[in-house]
């Protein structure tokens, strides 16, 4: 039989609004039934897929310890799994009906099964004392009725105590007697006299028979003795003692004191008390008093276990009279159960991107009490990023409220409480552990944005340069973290992808390149995964590895130019100029120069820093005139590198003297004085700034048109492979001997050693990109601006 109930639940006394009807399904079944029964196919009944039963995880679950029933997830058949004694589970109660829940998963539906346990005819009719011991006086009127014990039978309805049998006799006959709980007890009847001389004993069968097919009966012998003289029995004041006790009530409690009256006296008016009939659950639990009647409790009674008792008793007097009276004890509930937490499904591991609204965990939460002491409220603690949600009765799932982070929590203990609303309020708890399992969801972050390092240029290759670091706050797989490098940076660095060490393929040359920019990316190894980048910035650092090199004079075999010098030249007289140029940068570029060998020792002079080669003195005649000075160039690094260059010098009569081309020490005192003018100009007023600056754009303007005149044979030569295409000679004087006209760029004064460029100019290309420095008119300069054509 199947049942389905919509609207309000009651069970435990909570009620149960659902906004989803409620489907309830209840089976019919007899108590006894072999392990492995099919009760019937809830599959079936319920319009369930079998195919669903596993992949759900579909489960039975009993409401109270006990199983009894299991699901056969194969057929959708709900199976016997332990015997069923009705007898053992309700007693005399009817109807006996066990609860339990289906429970399907993903998504959560509880379906509520309700089992009726049907009675079967499994016992006989017993008698508390299978002899029965009756005391008659032979004056006992006719008529005169005996109350009997009678027999109890577990089963109920018609398999219960229907009738009952007397073995034939001529003395006596057997009726029944209805008390007011509807209760029929067996009487033995008077019918004929007694005489005791003629039969002093009578023994007789007393037979209760029950109603199954087939019935079943149990019998009792009663042996009555024929006395003289006791023709009153003992009275009860009540024929139904009706008491209420709570639950748990201390040993010794008296439940009711009983009160039977004899009119007899003597030892026929001495009246005991028993029971007529005992449960076995209630063996030793209540207790009477056989001379006073009090019924006393013994052992606490539990509500739980039977809500109300039924009891016989009998007051027996001294003559062997009795008369019976039953004891109704209703049990009071009280708040001595703490409500119950089930964990009936639980998942260990979370993902931290699970959406809101997931279930984690199905709770099933009841109390044993009744009333309010049976209302449970069921919480769990704010801070928690989890809340419990009930959608069927007695069960709460405990769902994600809000966002979960590994990274900042990676692990819960929920404590959920469950109370109960008796005085004073019982609780209990259980803990759930949930781990939150990482999902990448946090990119790599470099320690730092951007890394600066000086590297020496000349490193062999496999030097590290570098260790970049990067950090990723997942775990696992996913904060595995690959470096990598872009294609423009692979042909001169390589990284180690796991420890982010950058290494060189090949040695760097600050001469080709001073500065290198690589982007490195970090990727981790989640799916999706996540990438992030830092700068390194790597300055290369000159080393001293470029020996200078000598423009000028030209230094080819078979060919050295001449520079020429007026005899009459005096003393400090420009003669020519050694042109040097060292590619490398900074002091490693700063040259010196010296003469190593002359021809003539103190004649010729030359500039440290700057290679101008001066007349020490006047030429004296029959001085020779050729003259050669071996000139050595060194550079400043730590190990100095040097070259050598070879001048020609011919003293040559009749040439002109340029006198620009002399050093006045006038000029410079000159210029001394000037200088100290300006700045005693400058401390003395502010006022005067501005007519300074007009001097000194005066001055400049006049700077302008001072020209240097030299003869072709006392001007450096520069062959046409030391520039590039066009380049020519600014001198006028035809030295780079070139056909084509060019706009003339010259220097001024040669001992103040500067040049002057024309505003068309451009970039040496070998010089430029190497990043050299060329080392002119007595200064060094990186990436040294040419004189650059000008074709008319």
């Amino acid at each position: 039989m199947v049942t389905k109930v919509c609207g309000w639940c009651v069970c435990n006394s909570f009620f149960w609004s659902l906004g989803d009807a409620l489907i309830e399904v209840r089976y019919s079944v007899p108590e006894e039934m072999q392990r492995g029964s099919a009760i019937g196919n809830v599959a079936r009944d319920l319009g369930i897929d079998v195919t669903e039963l596993v992949r759900r995880n579909a489960r039975v679950v009993a409401e109270g310890s006990r199983q009894f029933c299991e699901l056969s997830t194969e057929t959708g058949s709900l199976l016997v799994s332990e015997r069923m004694d009705r007898e053992e589970l309700c007693v005399q109660s009817a109807p006996c009906v066990l609860q339990f829940q289906l429970l399907l998963e993903n998504p959560l539906k509880v379906y509520s099964l309700l089992l009726d346990i049907q009675d079967i005819n499994d016992n006989s009719p017993t008698f508390e004392n299978g002899q029965i011991e009756l005391e008659l006086l032979e004056s006992t009127d006719l008529g005169r009725r005996f109350p009997l014990e009678s027999a109890h039978d577990p089963d109920i309805g018609a398999n219960s105590v229907q009738h009952y049998q007397l073995s034939e006799n001529e003395y006596f006959a057997l009726e029944m007697y209805t008390q007011v709980d509807r209760n029929a007890y067996p009487e033995l009847v008077l019918k004929k006299p007694l005489d005791r001389e003629n039969q002093a004993d009578h023994f007789l069968t007393l037979s209760g028979v029950d109603g199954g097919r087939p019935f079943r009966s149990g019998a009792a012998s009663i042996h009555i003795h024929v006395l003289d003289a006791n023709d009153n029995v003992p009275v009860f004041g009540q024929s139904v003692y009706k008491v209420s006790v709570q639950e748990n009530s201390p040993r010794g409690t008296v439940l009711v004191k009983l009160n039977a009256t004899d009119l007899d006296s003597g030892i026929y008016g001495e009246i005991s008390y028993s029971f007529n009939h005992m449960p076995d659950k209630m063996r030793g639990v209540v207790e009477v008093d056989h001379v006073t009647g009090e019924v006393k409790v013994m052992v606490a009674l539990d509500y739980e276990q039977a809500s109300s008792h039924e009891l016989d008793l009998q007051a027996k007097d001294g003559g062997g009279q009795s008369s019976h009276c039953k004891l109704i004890i209703d049990v009071i509930d009280v708040n001595d159960n703490s409500p119950v937490i089930v964990v009936k499904s639980t998942t260990s591991t979370v993902p931290e991107d699970a959406s809101p609204g997931t279930m984690v965990a199905l709770l099933h939460v009841y109390d044993l009490d009744t009333g309010t002491s049976g209302w449970v409220t069921c919480k769990i603690s704010d801070d928690v990023p989890f809340k419990l949600v009930s959608e069927v009765k007695n069960y709460f799932m405990l769902v994600i409220d809000g966002v979960l982070d590994r990274e900042k929590c990676p692990h819960y203990n929920i404590t959920m409480t469950a109370v109960d609303a008796g005085t004073p309020p019982l609780f209990s708890s259980k803990t759930v552990a949930i781990t939150i399992t990482d999902v990448n969801d946090n990119p790599p972050i470099f320690r730092h944005s951007d890394y600066s390092i000086k590297f020496v240029e000349n490193q062999p290759q496999g030097t590290l340069v570098i260790k970049v670091r990067a950090e990723d706050a997942d775990e696992g797989q996913n904060a595995r973290i690959l470096y990598s490098l872009p294609e423009d940076a692979a042909s001169h660095l390589s990284i180690n992808a796991e420890t982010g060490e950058i290494f060189t393929l090949r040695p760097f040359d600050y001469e080709s390149s001073t500065h290198f920019h690589v982007q490195v990316m970090a990727r981790d190894e989640g799916r999706p995964s996540f990438t992030s980048t830092c700068t390194v910035q790597i300055f290369i650092a000159d080393q001293n590895d470029n020996a200078p090199v000598v423009l000028y004079p030209v230094q080819l075999d078979g060919y050295l130019a001449h520079d020429i010098v007026p005899r009459a030249a005096p003393a400090d007289y420009l003669v020519t100029k050694v042109v040097v140029i060292d590619a490398d940068a900074g002091y490693n570029a700063w040259l010196s120069y010296r003469i190593v060998k002359a021809t003539q020792p103190n004649l010729f002079s030359i500039g440290l820093h700057c290679g101008e080669i001066r007349t020490l003195r006047p030429f004296a005649e029959g001085e020779e005139i050729k003259q050669t000075l071996i000139i050595s160039v060194s550079d400043n690094g730590l190990e100095s590198l040097s070259a050598t260059a070879t001048v020609n010098i011919i003293i040559e009569d009749g040439l002109p003297i340029i006198d620009e081309l002399v050093a006045h020490d006038t000029d410079k005192l000159h210029g001394n004085s000037d200088l100290t003018l300006y700045l005693i100009m400058a401390l003395a007023a502010m006022s005067s700034l501005f007519l300074v600056l007009i001097i000194g754009v005066v001055y400049m303007r006049l700077c302008r048109y001072r020209y240097m005149y030299r003869s072709t044979t006392n001007l450096p030569v520069f062959p046409p492979t030391y520039g590039p295409p066009g380049y020519s000679d600014v001198s006028c004087f035809n030295t780079l001997q070139k056909d084509d006209q060019y706009n003339s760029f010259l220097t001024t004064g040669s001992w103040k050693r500067d040049f002057r460029f024309g505003s068309d100019f451009v970039d040496l290309d070998m010089l430029n990109k190497r990043g050299t420095s060329l080392h002119v008119g007595g200064h060094s300069a990186t990436r040294a601006k040419l004189l650059v054509p000008h074709k008319l």
